[in-house]
């Protein structure tokens, strides 16, 4: 570790200087210089601690010590490539095997996440022979030129982007703002109608299908559960079609859904995906990635005539951190907690919800929990220059939470696994506090129509904890529709 420690605003500029412009950074106009970490806590150079709501990646907690000890002693003793034998590698594959389907039995050892997914891609049209890909609306599937093609959360920012061709975008499962709602008798149905209809204009038009991929959880899409059976539903109308379904972990996996290991598990027993990716909680922070696959998808995979060959997949440091990390999983019940801290946290905030108009709804399954905010809760105006204004506030009082969804009124809770329940009180008490301070300054009321367009919100927002610059008032020009959608497009990252 480098001995210099840097002013801040040497780090900045050195960072301005250096860093692609395109990198943006949390926080903008005063971003904060984390130093160090520990637990569900995160430290800045003047050891001003910050709770922690955003990392799922750091998933049993930052720094752990246990995680931390076993890659420092298998770094002492060997670091190498897969190509020769080695025990983590093989004992690893089966302790990780061992939490999924006995179907799901060939696993690939990548580093990231999106070289996961982009391996995937490449396992399915080998094993199917087609190309054409079904994703889902405001999907993101990672940064590689694969993964862009079937992530809709990013492409759709892109005016003048020419859509891939072969990629499809069947609707959202969002019974919330999506196009079936919960008032509808069978949305699951419904929304795998949508994706039925999708493949039968691709064989009309000579295309056969790969591969439908979606994250088991929409994380990007805004903290989306889709409804149970739409899964099994579009597995059979993709496998009828000769395509295979892929199961995205790379947000939700390792029990942080609380009652399942994996979040694609909420569907039934009866469903299982051909393929499955996980990365980011998979290394607590270690660079490292999987893809889990049936027998039969790699057996074809094999039979292309080309070897598959990672530098860094699968080395025995890799593996020797994924298993700490299922081991403190288990030693830990970290499990379990995401599932009575989840319950908790999602109780504390469906009491917001009786008590603030600006709260149009709640859901998430474990520690992975949204909170919509809207203007409107017959209209869903989407709420996003407050949930911003949430995000800012509560970073003052030395919370970190993100927002996101299509229109980036969502504020996403993907903490570390080991978030209790007294931090869970903390962040929703100073919610409470933000939100009520929003809604007397806007005239909001929770029987009022909430159509409000109050000029005395007219100030200007900083700029959103990814780096844009808000342009309109706190809650002036609240209308929605067309434009608005597309000025929030222009807005996310």
């Amino acid at each position: 570790m480098s001995g210099e420690v840097l002013e801040k605003k040497k780090t900045i500029d050195l960072r301005k200087k250096h860093i692609g412009p395109s990198c943006k950074i949390f926080f903008s106009h005063d971003p904060i210089k984390i130093v160090r970490a520990k637990g569900q806590y995160m430290y800045d150079e003047k050891e001003q601690r910050y709770l922690d709501c955003i990392n799922n990646v750091a998933h049993v907690g930052h720094c752990h010590p246990e995680v931390v000890k076993a890659g420092a002693e298998q770094m002492e003793l060997l670091n190498t490539n897969s190509r020769f034998l080695h025990d983590n590698l093989v004992l690893y594959a089966q302790r990780l095997q061992a939490t999924l389907p006995d179907k799901l039995s060939v696993c690939y050892f990548v580093n990231s996440g999106s070289e996961a997914n982009d391996l995937a891609l490449r396992l399915a049209w080998q094993y199917t022979g087609h190309k054409d890909i079904i994703t889902l609306e405001n999907a993101y599937h990672g940064h590689v030129s694969s993964l862009i093609d079937i992530s809709p959360y990013k492409f759709h920012q892109l005016s003048d982007a020419v859509q891939n061709q072969f990629v499809h975008v069947a609707p959202s499962p969002d019974v919330y703002r999506g196009k079936y709602r919960a008032d509808h008798p069978d949305p699951a149905t419904a929304y795998a109608d949508e994706v039925k209809n999708i493949i039968h204009r691709v064989h009309e038009k000579g295309g056969k299908i790969a591969a439908f991929t979606a994250e088991s959880l929409q994380s990007c899409g805004g903290q989306v559960i889709p409804p149970v059976g739409y899964f099994q539903q579009v597995a059979e109308h993709v496998r009828k079609a000769g395509g295979v379904f892929i199961a995205d972990e790379v947000q939700v996996g390792f029990g942080r859904v609380g009652t399942h290991f994996w979040a694609f598990q909420l569907q039934g027993e009866d469903f299982v995906p051909d393929i499955v990716t996980m990365g980011k909680p998979i290394g607590n922070g270690h660079p490292m990635s999987c893809v889990v696959t049936t027998k039969e998808v790699a057996e074809a995979f094999l039979s292309s005539g080309m070897e598959y060959f990672n530098t860094f997949g699968g080395n025995p440091v890799s593996c020797a951190i994924g298993l700490a990390v299922l081991d403190v999983i288990v030693k830990e019940d970290l499990q379990g907690n995401a599932l009575r801290v989840g319950r908790y946290l999602t109780g504390l905030l469906e009491k917001q919800k009786e008590k603030h108009p600006l709260v149009g709804d709640i859901r998430g399954r474990g520690l992975f929990v949204g909170v919509e905010l809207v203007r409107d809760r017959l209209k869903l105006t989407p709420a996003t220059a407050e949930a911003q204004e949430v995000i800012y506030k509560l970073k003052e009082q030395h919370i970190l939470l993100s927002a996101d969804g299509p229109h980036r009124n969502v504020l996403k809770f993907k903490p570390p696994m080991c978030f209790s329940t007294e931090d869970a009180d903390l962040v929703v008490e100073k919610i409470d506090h933000i939100l009520t301070e929003l809604e007397e300054a806007s005239g909001l009321k929770l029987h009022n129509a909430l159509n409000v367009k109050n000029d005395s919100g007219k100030r200007q927002l900083p700029a959103d904890e990814n780096g844009h610059q808000y342009h309109s008032g706190l809650v002036h020009n609240a209308g929605s529709g067309a434009g608005a959608s597309q000025q929030t497009k222009r807005l996310k990252t």
